[in-house]
């Protein structure tokens, strides 16, 4: 097909190989493709399905196993793990009056985020157009990412975080991989200020959701999900909500499979921010008249993002489906990933968001007895282990969350027993009675 770059706000058109950002308008850009000049839905379908069972390694890729609707580059200059193999778990609806509930454990990819799927877009788009270095900021998860697809790019790399609030897991990946590392007196916010400006100052390549090759990778989550799902998808997608890198590219996706001829009927997108980061809730509460930027505040680092760069992409994503956004509270938060956690498809806190979320939503009618959901959980477990520590040793209080029953009844801390093989059967007969 062919791709052209698209402001979404006056339609001006860009070639793709432009290395802007923004249109000259302000506006963010899209990779627009030409859907008039595509084969058949079936087609689509039966290729996508065919490719499952290649050893290519573009095949075995989750992102570039839809190619058509990504990104046409030769295989030779792909950089790929293979990313997007992740699975998708089937959850009890019961609780929630559901008639279908599934998790699509994005936690599974190469780094352990979603943020692989828009990386080896970005990367291998970079590395075609012969990039000097990539930059980002991030709070962590994209800072793992750019770092590992960087590295295996061979191309230098140079991330920018917030000053504190970034989980360790992340950020080890990123020195691990060989990331220069710079932490900035500010928050995300004003990372992504900085990396802007450095970007269309310097010849540096950005690789934050603003680049728009980074959403053509994310939006595949939704493709990925319309083929494990036997080429259908439910009535809601519920996803976290932060920069809404991920709200943009999944509206895209339901945007172009509509217009494909592969989706009948749009699911609703459910967008959840924690209380303290929730700029898109408050807008959403004014009809999206503007948005508003915060300090955000919430132990869900992920989206812990006080002015999301890809508003107005989201906006036309809750539009066009017919969506809503939400908050919900940190402790239910964490209530939720516990009953994830507990799953063993352990999550990071802002994935779980996704579950809380959907209780909620559900509680107010919002989603309707008998429908069908498909939770994104973003991120695994490992990626934040202090927060998952301090709700299993019965600590939260240290994240500055007060203790409750249902937080405390999380709790399971290690207990130190004697050596004594037969005191240690003893505690677990006590335990199995």
């Amino acid at each position: 097909m062919n791709r052209q770059l698209r402001c979404i706000q006056c339609d001006n058109v860009y070639p793709l190989d432009d290395r802007r950002l923004r249109c000259s308008c302000g506006g963010l850009l899209d990779v627009h493709l030409d859907l008039e000049q595509h084969a058949s839905s079936a087609e689509l379908v039966s290729e996508f399905a065919r490719r499952t069972s290649s050893d290519a390694p573009c095949d075995q890729s989750g992102v570039w196993r839809f190619r058509e609707l990504v990104l046409d580059l030769p295989a030779n200059e792909l950089v790929t793990f293979p990313e997007g193999r992740t699975n998708l778990y089937a959850l009890d609806p019961a609780p929630f009056g559901l008639s279908a509930l599934w998790a699509k454990h994005e936690g599974e990819n190469p780094t352990g985020s979603f943020k692989d799927r828009g990386m080896t877009v970005a990367v291998s788009w970079a590395l075609h157009r012969s990039a000097r270095a990539l930059i980002c900021a991030s709070t962590g998860n994209t800072s793992a990412a750019l770092a590992a697809y960087g590295a295996r790019a061979h191309l230098p790399v140079f991330v920018l975080i917030p000053n504190g609030k970034i989980a360790l897991g992340k950020l080890s990946q990123a020195l691990a991989y060989g990331a220069r590392t710079m932490q900035i007196d500010g928050d995300f916010d004003d990372a992504m200020r900085a990396v802007e400006q450095l970007a269309a100052s310097h010849d540096l390549t950005l690789v934050n959701s603003l680049n728009p090759f980074r959403l053509e990778g994310q939006k595949t989550i939704i493709l990925d999900c319309f083929m494990q799902l036997g080429a259908s998808l439910p009535d809601w997608i519920v996803v976290p909500g932060g920069n809404l890198g991920n709200t943009s590219a999944f509206g895209k996706a339901l945007i172009e499979m509509k217009a494909l001829g592969l989706l009948s009927t749009v699911p609703r997108l459910a967008v959840i921010q924690a209380e303290g980061a929730a700029p898109f809730a408050r807008a959403a509460e004014r009809a999206f008249s503007h948005l508003e930027p915060i300090h955000p505040e919430t132990i869900a680092t992920a989206i812990r993002i006080g002015n999301p760069v890809n508003y107005s992409k989201a906006v036309r994503s809750i539009t066009f489906t017919h969506g809503v956004v939400t908050t919900v509270t940190d402790a239910q938060i964490l209530i939720a990933k516990h009953e994830l956690d507990r799953q063993a498809i352990g999550c990071e806190p802002a994935s779980a968001a996704t579950l809380a979320g959907l209780r909620r939503l559900t509680s107010e009618g919002i989603i309707g007895r008998g429908q069908s959901a498909l939770l994104i959980l973003t991120g695994s477990l490992l990626k934040d282990p202090e927060t998952t520590m301090a709700l299993a040793s019965g600590h939260v209080a240290n994240l500055g969350i007060a203790l409750s029953p249902e937080l405390d009844a999380c709790a399971n801390p290690p207990r130190l027993v004697p050596s004594d093989a037969e005191t240690i059967f003893d505690i677990i007969r006590e335990e199995l009675s």
